[in-house]
C-alpha cells in the first residue's frame, strides 16, 4: 500500500494559493485515475485506489499546513503503512515557479507542513515533490496565502500538471524513473 499526500489548507479561500500546490497536485493526479476524495477519516479526506494489485491512497489532510503530520501520523499508523511508501506534494519558496523536485529524503527546507510530518513520524527518510513558487518580494504569509497570476500562475500550473505525471510515473516505474524524468523545470 502507498500513501501520497498533499500539502495545503482546506476553505475556499486557500484553493487557489501557493500553499495549496500539493492539494491542487492531488486533484490533477485523481482527474488522471478518475477517482474523487469522497472519503473522511484522519483529521482530512482521500481517496483510494488499487493499480495492479497495490492499493494506492490519495490524502488531503485537513489540519492546516502546520498540524499535517498529526493527519499523516494517524492515516499511516491505521493502515500499517510503512514510510518508504510515502510521497508528500508541497510548495516549496526556495525553487523557483514552473521547477519541481523529487527527493528521497532530507530537511524540510523550513516548510512547516513537511516539518511537523518529520517530526510526528520521526524522520527525514521520505519520498516528496516540490512544486517551486519562487521567493516572496513581500511577507512570506502574505505570499504563500496568495494566488499567483500571469505568467507565474501559467508557470505553477505547469510544474502542478508535471508533478502530477511524476507521480504516475513513481506509482507504474519507481521513484529514481520519477525523479530523472520529472526534476527541474520545463516540460518532460
Amino acid at each position: 500500500m502507498k500513501l501520497i499526500v498533499g500539502l495545503g489548507n482546506p476553505g475556499k479561500e486557500y484553493e487557489l494559493t501557493r500553499h495549496n500546490c500539493g492539494f491542487r497536485v492531488l486533484d490533477a493526479f485523481a482527474d488522471m485515475v478518475d477517482v474523487d476524495f469522497s472519503r473522511e477519516d484522519f483529521k482530512g479526506v482521500y481517496a483510494k485506489f488499487k493499480l495492479d494489485d497495490e492499493e494506492i491512497i490519495l490524502f488531503k489532510p485537513m489540519t492546516f499546513m502546520n498540524l499535517s503530520g498529526n493527519a499523516v501520523q494517524e492515516i499511516t499508523h491505521f493502515f500499517k503503512i510503512k514510510t518508504n511508501d510515502i510521497l508528500v506534494i508541497y510548495d516549496d519558496m526556495a525553487i523557483k515557479p514552473g521547477d519541481i523536485r523529487l527527493r528521497i529524503n532530507g530537511s524540510s527546507g523550513g516548510q512547516k507542513g513537511m516539518q511537523n510530518i518529520i517530526d510526528n513520524l520521526s524522520t527525514e527518510e521520505i519520498k516528496r515533490i516540490r512544486v517551486g513558487i519562487g521567493e516572496p518580494k513581500f511577507g512570506a504569509i502574505d505570499f504563500v496565502l496568495g494566488k499567483p497570476s500571469g505568467d507565474e500562475k501559467k508557470l505553477i500550473d505547469d510544474a502542478i500538471e508535471r508533478a502530477a505525471l511524476a507521480i504516475r510515473e513513481y506509482l507504474i516505474h519507481d521513484f529514481q524513473n520519477a525523479m530523472s524524468k520529472y526534476n527541474g523545470g520545463g516540460a518532460s
